[in-house]
């Protein structure tokens, strides 16, 4: 009960991290003002995170947590890869493009010419842990051909640059069925491009 209760504060806390981050940014959001918001001591705080960038690195691994996961059941799935594929990209096209990653990035190109830690936490949580595990899943259906090649294909031609466009705010929030046809579009691509349609 005691950890159902912390991670239910946990996410009370983000949330007022998300809050502030958006209407702030990152330099001038401190914890005593998320503690404020989130009604909690900053104790809890520094406790529980260390420190605002131990507190954004929370956000950034609890945002990129269900696409990973999903990642990781799909290595053991008796699935198609187009329907791993079909699965897996409008998942990961939500969080990608979703408000709270538009924050998150937002905060993370007003962090560069401070500690620029920011970037290199998203960096890390997002694409450098998702084209590894899209490679192993790529290995298992191509025998002769370069799987992490295939992998990245198909990140590039799923994400391209709505990522950043949604972050400059010259895109809105994407509507399912947007979602669903470009991740449809990326996988026939990719597919094709790598003889498996």
């Amino acid at each position: 009960m005691h950890q159902e209760k912390q991670a239910e504060r946990r996410i009370q806390i983000e949330t007022a991290a998300y809050g502030l981050l958006a209407l702030k940014g990152y330099k001038a959001t401190s914890m005593l003002e998320v503690a404020k918001r989130a009604k909690a001591s900053n104790e809890t705080l520094y406790k529980w995170y260390g420190n605002k960038q131990g507190l954004f690195l929370s956000m950034v691994e609890r945002n990129a947590e269900t696409s990973l996961e999903q990642l990781q059941s799909a290595l053991t799935e008796d699935a198609s890869l187009r329907d791993i594929l079909l699965a897996f990209g409008p998942e990961l096209l939500n969080t990608l493009t979703g408000q709270r990653a538009v924050v998150l990035n937002r905060a993370a190109a007003g962090d560069v010419h401070d500690t620029g830690m920011l970037g290199r936490t998203l960096a890390d949580a997002g694409r450098a842990s998702i084209i590894p595990l899209l490679t192993k899943i790529f290995g298992r259906f191509i025998e002769d051909g370069a799987p992490e090649e295939a992998a990245e294909i198909y990140y590039d031609l799923l994400i391209g640059d709505l990522q950043i466009r949604r972050v400059i705010g010259s895109v809105p929030l994407l509507k399912d069925e947007e979602i669903d046809s470009r991740s449809r579009r990326a996988t026939d691509l990719t597919l094709r491009l790598i003889g498996q349609a």
